[in-house]
């Protein structure tokens, strides 16, 4: 029984779906818009909301936190030099999940996760 289970495994055991989850959010942070399959799109909404808010409250503990969960050091400097300023008005709310069909090979649901623009 699922009770009280609220990740999604992903297929993975835990030390892989956390290695994955990381550099998904990395990419996320470099290009701004990612095509992933729908649940893993949805996993890393979760992970990627998570460290743009450790992001917009700055300090060295928090890019220390940060960097341990995402040891991609361009990823992390973007995160705090580009990217948390841009939402420092924003509460919550940094990516867009938009459905785009199945994919040709195994018919698995396909979404485009991307980071929303504050102007």
């Amino acid at each position: 029984m699922r009770h009280r289970m609220d990740r999604r495994t992903l297929g993975r055991y835990g030390s892989h779906r956390r290695a994955m989850l990381s550099n998904l959010a990395a990419d996320l942070f470099l290009q701004e818009r990612l095509e992933t399959t729908l649940p893993r799109a949805k996993e890393l909404r979760r992970v990627a909301e998570r460290l743009v808010t450790k992001a917009k409250h700055g300090g060295l503990h928090n890019r220390r936190l940060v960097a341990s969960r995402m040891p991609d050091k361009a990823a992390v400097k973007k995160l705090f030099d580009e990217l948390a300023p841009r939402y420092e008005s924003r509460n919550g709310g940094y990516t867009r999940i938009v459905k785009t069909g199945f994919r040709h090979g195994d018919s698995s649901p396909m979404a485009v996760i991307e980071l929303v623009e504050e102007s």
